[in-house]
């Protein structure tokens, strides 16, 4: 089988890596950046880098490029790919792609698919194996597309260790806004709060624990990736901030009012979130 990843970063370099082991897949790469282009060739990520007009012979294509591009993308690549090609992305938003390729001709060679991995690096350097080990991965309105091609992609990522399940685009952002998204946002804020606050960086390596450490660690991530999904999911985005921030404010009055009995009620109950991450680990 010939594959063609566009986008050859973390997502789609790792996701080459996997196909090319496991499954043993010829891997065509494009990238519109040359240099990420030709390191994702030397560090023998892709087979060969080729151009866009060349996927006409791929059997499927996969597009792993930041979410403002993918529906435009994705239009080009159902134009040119042959009728029985399996197209799918690897983006994080989903309601306003499924929109946009909706009466395409060849919608239903088209899945809409996201695996939630990933790590706080970015470009060919970031790709590695064993990314996708074990992670879940979100098949969106697969009835909109052909059986054999939700099929195909499902045997993939099952290839890749991952547990695929089916949602709609809409709930989809609505989901992933709370859970993978206000995550960044809090963790890029945490980590602007303390740099403005300690001028001087190394108190901050040196008073800075685990627990900090993790926190922040999503502050590392690409801003070329997060900008374009903070404005492509931006009415889920801002519901799920404005609760959060209300819920800041709260914590800050009991603070604020020395309500100790007030301060333990809220943390205690949110210590129940263990209870459903261990439920969902198992």
């Amino acid at each position: 089988m010939v594959v063609t990843v566009i986008g050859l970063g973390l997502i789609g370099g790792s996701f080459a890596l996997e196909l090319k082991k496991r499954l043993n897949y010829t891997v065509q790469g494009i990238d519109n950046n040359p240099q990420h282009a030709q390191k994702a060739l030397e560090l023998g990520i892709v087979d060969t880098v080729i151009t866009l007009d060349k996927i006409t012979t791929s059997d499927v294509v996969v597009l792993a490029v930041p979410v403002n591009y993918l529906p435009q993308l994705a239009v080009q690549v159902l134009d040119l790919v042959k009728e029985e090609a399996i197209v799918f992305d690897m983006g994080s938003t989903k309601e306003k792609l499924c929109k946009t390729v909706e009466y395409h001709e060849k919608r239903t060679n088209f899945v809409a698919v996201h695996p939630i991995a990933g790590t706080e690096y970015s470009g060919p350097e970031a790709a590695i194996y064993h990314l996708f080990d074990d992670k879940v991965n979100i098949i969106c309105d697969k009835e909109r597309s052909s059986p054999y091609a939700v099929a195909t992609v499902v045997e993939i990522f099952n290839t890749l260790k991952m547990r695929t399940i089916f949602m709609n685009s809409k709930e989809h952002d609505k989901h992933i806004a709370y859970v993978s998204h206000l995550s960044h946002i809090s963790s890029f804020m945490l980590g602007k709060t303390v740099l403005e606050i300690e001028k001087d960086e190394k108190n901050i390596f040196d008073m800075a624990g685990s627990g900090f450490e993790s926190t922040v660690r999503l502050a590392k991530s690409s801003p070329h990736m997060w900008s374009p999904i903070f404005i492509e999911n931006k009415e889920n985005i801002l519901s799920s901030l404005n609760e959060y921030i209300d819920n800041l404010i709260e914590f800050r009055a009991l603070i604020e009012q020395e309500n100790s009995t007030g301060l333990k009620q809220t943390m205690k109950a949110t210590n129940h979130i263990k209870e459903v991450l261990n439920g969902i680990k198992k």
